[in-house]
């Protein structure tokens, strides 16, 4: 079950990304092939590369597990720059939201 979800979270983070397996493999100091084992359910990465690839995507271990956010990288932007925002404009985007989901 896991296994499934770790392989097919990489898979849609990288591809939003836009970037190959390869380049990623390479990029976390891994053979070109690497991403595409785990992907393919051939293998999974030790603890270490696990936090490589969560670094590589700049997200938290517990945002890459978090199923119910499809797009973490852009959660954690969306966070960052309401941080930025007094509370009336906080209160502001909140009703647009809210609006949103009507």
């Amino acid at each position: 079950m896991y296994e499934r979800f770790l392989s097919e979270r990489i898979a849609k983070l990288r591809t939003k990304k836009k970037v190959s397996a390869r380049d990623m493999s390479l990029s976390i100091g891994q053979n070109e092939n690497y991403i595409n084992h785990i992907e393919n359910g051939k293998s999974m990465p030790s603890m270490q590369v696990f936090f490589y690839i969560c670094e590589y995507f700049k997200i938290t271990p517990q945002e890459f597990f978090d199923e119910e956010t499809k797009d973490p990288v852009q959660m954690k932007e969306i966070v960052t720059d309401l941080k930025t925002l007094d509370e009336k404009k906080i209160n502001h985007v909140h009703d647009i939201i809210k609006d949103l989901k009507r």
